[in-house]
C-alpha cells in the first residue's frame, strides 16, 4: 500500500461504529459506520481477493455479516 491512510480512516469508522452499537443502541448509524469503514480497505490494495491472505480474508468477511447482522437487528427491534 502506498499509503496507511486507509489504515486510519478505517479504525477510525470500526471504533465509531461500535461505540455506536454499544453506547447508543443506535444500530442503523452503526451499521451505515461500519459500511463505510469497509469502503476504506485497511490493507494492500494493489492485491487481488483471491492473492490475499486467509486471514485478511475473514477480516473482511466477518465485517460485512457484522454490517448485515446489525441492519437485522435494527429491522427486528424497530417493528412499528
Amino acid at each position: 500500500m502506498k499509503t496507511p491512510f486507509n489504515k486510519f480512516i478505517y479504525i477510525g469508522f470500526v471504533l465509531l461504529g461500535l461505540f455506536q452499537a454499544i453506547f447508543t443502541k443506535n444500530f442503523i448509524e452503526a451499521a451505515s459506520s461500519l459500511g463505510i469503514g469497509l469502503a476504506f480497505d485497511p490493507f494492500n490494495t494493489d492485491q487481488k481477493w483471491n492473492e490475499r491472505a486467509i486471514w485478511q480474508k475473514g477480516i473482511l468477511i466477518i465485517h460485512l455479516f457484522t454490517v448485515i447482522s446489525l441492519i437485522g437487528i435494527y429491522l427486528l427491534t424497530n417493528q412499528n
